[in-house]
């Protein structure tokens, strides 16, 4: 690797301030190395995706991103489908992609680590839906987006769609936790369904992983295997309030696979849909709100090529 692009998001993770001031200091560490660095700052939502494809299309060897998982997001769906290699510098949130490799934490070590990572090929989701939900308008555009980790619909896509960035932005995955109770006690828990492999599943939360951990750090998925193309879904059936706090306590303890209403199954493709006519139920991917079912989402193999310890 001679040069590389490096995407970075200003503001991810807590602590925006010192963002520049580690962005200098990775850059510096790669540039030690052997690898000329063009630093590329995001300033609004889409941009990593515009330059990551911009960087690509210019053919440097590698996109370097430093960000959350909504700022790899958009990354991965301006490369997917290529050639141009992907490297992660952990610097948001939740990084569950950073824990899900073993990266560092710390951005500037993990890019004095970097040149000792090798290429490899993966398979990536992909969830394909109709703008504006109505998939019986003949005229209405179809959207695609690819995800790496994780599409969570249901109730985890609620709590998202609800919470401010300024909360998220001042207290981290603690946000989500605090807005995830608020939610359970205001929330309807619309029912969906779940076309798996020939099977109906109905449920109230649903998450689609790729990765064994959720949110930064449970474990919703174990037998999760990132490398693989498939998908792990575990799905919540319950409606009951009550219920909820019931499943929050057994995922902290691990255990939430022994209750009767919680379901872990393979698939390679998903097709979730309303229950109800009318009823809106809206879907994440990688930590990001997208949009109301129905929604289809499948596996899309041999999709980019990733740097990995």
């Amino acid at each position: 690797m001679n040069n590389a692009t490096l995407i970075y998001n200003p503001v991810a993770g807590r602590h925006p301030a010192k963002r520049e001031k580690e962005i200098r200091q990775a850059a510096s560490a790669l540039e030690n190395s052997g690898i000329h660095v063009t630093l590329a700052r995001t300033s609004k939502p889409g941009d990593a995706g515009e330059l990551a494809r911009q960087a690509a299309s210019r053919g440097v060897d590698a996109v370097l991103v430093c960000g959350g998982d909504g700022t790899i997001n958009e990354v991965i769906n301006g490369l997917a489908r290529g050639e141009t290699t992907l490297g992660i510098l952990p610097g948001g949130t939740a990084n569950i992609i950073a824990k899900e490799l073993g990266l560092s934490h710390d951005p500037v070590r993990a890019a004095r680590e970097l040149p000792r990572w090798q290429p490899r090929r993966i398979p990536l989701g992909l969830a394909v839906w109709t703008a504006g939900g109505d998939s019986s308008a003949g005229a209405a555009e179809v959207e695609r987006r690819y995800f790496m980790s994780v599409a969570g619909v249901g109730f985890d896509a609620y709590v998202v769609h609800r919470l401010s960035s300024t909360f998220k932005m001042s207290w981290g995955v603690i946000a989500y936790g605090l807005e995830a109770v608020r939610q359970a006690l205001r929330h309807s828990f619309p029912v969906f369904t779940c076309e798996v492999d020939g099977r109906t599943l109905a449920a109230t939360f649903t998450v689609i992983q790729r990765t064994r951990v959720y949110a930064g750090w449970l474990h919703l998925a174990p037998r999760a295997r990132f490398f693989e193309p498939e998908f792990q879904v575990c799905a919540f059936k319950s409606r009951s309030r009550a219920r909820y706090f019931l499943y929050s306590g057994a995922v902290l303890a691990r255990q939430h696979l022994r209750l009767r209403d919680v379901e872990l199954v393979t698939a390679r493709k998903v097709v979730c849909s309303a229950a109800a006519p009318g009823s809106r139920v809206h879907f994440e991917l990688d930590g990001e709100h997208v949009a109301e079912l129905p929604a289809t989402f499948e596996i899309a193999p041999d999709a980019l090529t990733l740097l990995v310890p």
